[in-house]
């Protein structure tokens, strides 16, 4: 699941995880709402979590989500990099992952879901 209220970052993860998963399913989602409900429906493996969206932060999303699903792995993506992020993702068992979306960046995003596969 992609969570970022950017059109363009979500375009831009699906067609980077695509090219190395093409075989995986991809849902997306603009803002932390609507990602705690689809959760409930569909459950998924991996998610990226934008920081800043309207309503509720995307770490705060994540908090949520874990909460209920802890066996999804999530990484936060952001260009908020400043420590204070780096280490509520930390809190959370996350990562956090500098935008602005990269082959590399999706790479380092990839390595940390499959990790313990």
């Amino acid at each position: 699941m992609i969570v970022d209220d950017s059109k363009v970052s979500r375009m831009l993860i699906r067609t980077h995880i695509l090219a190395r998963r093409p075989e995986w399913m991809i849902f997306e989602t603009a803002c932390g709402e609507d990602a705690i409900k689809f959760v409930d429906n569909e459950l998924p493996d991996y998610c990226t979590m934008d920081i800043n969206m309207p309503g509720i932060s995307g770490t705060d999303a994540a908090e949520r989500i874990l909460s209920k699903y802890p066996s999804i792995k999530i990484v936060v993506f952001s260009a908020n990099i400043q420590e204070v992020h780096q280490n509520r993702a930390r809190s959370l068992g996350s990562i956090l992952v500098a935008k602005p979306v990269t082959e590399k960046s999706i790479a380092l995003a990839l390595n940390y879901f499959t990790d313990s596969e």
